[in-house]
């Protein structure tokens, strides 16, 4: 899969994670419920040391409940703190509070004990588009860091003081300069973490398709009503048809075609969809 950015940018990125991360006490990593391996950056490990960690599953009514549960009883053997959340709904943010509160409150008292009167610091970190600033804004209670739908809109880091006496850094979503598996790249494009500008969206959607047509034929038939057994250009032809989407002639028009089939996976138009698992 041929991916096109500024390895430069994302470089940038991780030293001030790094420079950051020295002046946090915790760390939420937020990882899309869709795509939780992928949304495993191989850097953050060294970047973010030893600093105790909460894992985010964001997301969550877009993902496959089963596989959901999976990856709750994996960070559970592990011993990892966790929580699944779905941002956009205002009461989750309880769920999260305490989940932070209890994996920081032997440093609280330790606080206290010393009559020291600095709040818990959490720095959120994860791969663009996977949801950060909207969970510090459903924390918050108001709109207190830019959102949207699309990768980059986080430029810089931002602090966000919490009711509970929490304070959060948002920070900017960050890849890593290459990928070596396309299975992870694709699903990066796929939940929009890499920004459609710099990718084949045609390419993308066959990925997608045929990704589904092993995965969940059955929502992959449905939605479109064809033959998940047929190869991906086929169902890519059989959609554009149907759903009219062809250019003069009767030529088929990829790039439309291509961001309807994508569009339709974003918004749970195909159904709750978890791409991959733990390792074993």
């Amino acid at each position: 899969m041929n991916v096109q950015w500024f390895p430069g940018h994302m470089t940038k990125a991780l030293r001030m994670m790094e420079e950051n991360a020295k002046i946090v006490d915790a760390i939420g990593y937020v990882l899309d419920a869709r795509a939780p391996s992928a949304c495993f950056n191989p850097q953050f490990t060294s970047v973010v040391g030893n600093k105790p960690c909460i894992f985010i599953l964001n997301k969550c009514d877009l993902a496959d409940p089963y596989k959901l549960d999976v990856w709750c009883k994996y960070f559970q053997n592990k011993g990892d703190a966790f929580v699944k959340i779905t941002a956009t709904a205002s009461a989750e943010a309880g769920k999260v509070v305490s989940a932070f509160a209890s994996l920081t409150s032997e440093l609280s008292a330790k606080y206290r004990a010393k009559g020291i009167l600095k709040p818990v610091r959490f720095m959120i970190v994860g791969v663009p588009n996977c949801g950060k600033s909207t969970i510090i804004n459903c924390l918050s209670g108001k709109k207190t860091v830019i959102t949207g739908d699309k990768p980059g809109v986080t430029k810089g880091k931002q602090w966000v003081r919490l009711q509970s006496g929490l304070e959060l850094l948002d920070t900017p979503g960050t890849l890593w300069p290459k990928f070596d598996d396309e299975l992870v790249a694709s699903r990066l494009c796929f939940i929009g973490s890499i920004k459609d500008d710099v990718v084949d969206m045609y390419e993308i959607a066959l990925s997608l398709i045929a990704q589904l047509a092993e995965l969940y034929p059955k929502n992959l038939a449905e939605r479109y009503n064809t033959d998940s057994r047929k190869n991906a250009d086929e169902i890519f032809a059989e959609i554009a048809s149907k759903r009219g989407y062809l250019l003069r002639g009767g030529e088929i028009d990829a790039e439309r075609c291509a961001k309807a089939v994508v569009d339709d996976f974003r918004k749970g138009k195909l159904g709750k969809i978890t791409f991959d698992l733990p390792p074993a």
